[in-house]
């Protein structure tokens, strides 16, 4: 449980919070880590721009031709759109995607000499890149947790369990930024994802199955859901 110093000072901690806290960085939820297929920081940044309704499943079936084809941000750079859209056509948006990652190695190359950023204000720089992308890379890539990344799942299952009351990226990384020590901020994002995909679904979670069962507030939940 993170300490109450490390708390913003507005921060109520209810025991129900806590017993949410401590169940989202415990074992008792899907264990952590990306199941995005990466070998260094670029193939991480694209596979992550690629993820963008996506499943992961899907962009590891793309990516190994993709990074055999074009293994470096320089190589990626000198591509052309079509070659791009040809070799990621399975993800879905392929044609804005494939533009994204053009438009991130052309950067990446001429600013960067090649090499993925690793700062935050750097990375939001580079084109398909928002806050959400930038935190799962510095987070995966380079072990900083400078924020906490903010997706579907992640606000889906926040405003669920009662630890956010919005599910605006901003307003919920700052909320859970708050509850979490720094040091697990890309950690709970990997829970978070894993849990969504697999217990706390959107459509049908299994609530008879999970673990926070009797103490989740399950806020949008349909009864017969919850049963």
């Amino acid at each position: 449980m993170p300490k109450q110093s490390g708390l913003h000072k507005n921060v109520a901690i209810t025991r129900q919070n806590e017993r949410i806290i401590r169940f989202l960085l415990s074992e008792r939820v899907p264990e952590s880590g990306s199941l995005l297929k990466a070998s260094n920081p670029w193939e991480l940044l694209v596979a992550v721009i690629l993820s963008a309704q996506c499943t992961d499943e899907r962009v590891n079936s793309v990516t190994p031709a993709l990074f055999a084809r074009l293994p470096t941000a320089e190589a990626t750079a000198q591509a052309t759109q079509e070659e791009l859209e040809e070799l990621i056509r399975k993800v879905g948006l392929y044609r804005n995607k494939a533009a994204a990652v053009l438009g991130a190695a052309r950067r990446i190359t001429d600013v960067y000499g090649g090499e993925v950023p690793s700062s935050l204000d750097e990375l939001l720089t580079l084109p398909g890149v928002g806050r959400k992308t930038a935190n799962v890379v510095l987070f995966g890539a380079f072990g900083r947790n400078e924020g906490l990344a903010v997706d579907t799942h992640v606000g889906r299952i926040a405003c669920r369990l009662g630890l956010c009351d919005s599910r605006d990226p901003a307003r919920a990384e700052k909320i859970l930024t708050n509850l979490f020590p720094r040091e697990e901020w890309g950690n709970v994002n990997h829970r978070m994802v894993r849990f969504g995909r697999e217990v706390c679904k959107a459509r049908n979670p299994l609530c008879s199955s999970c673990g926070a069962a009797s103490f989740c507030p399950k806020h949008g939940v349909a009864l017969k859901q919850r049963r």
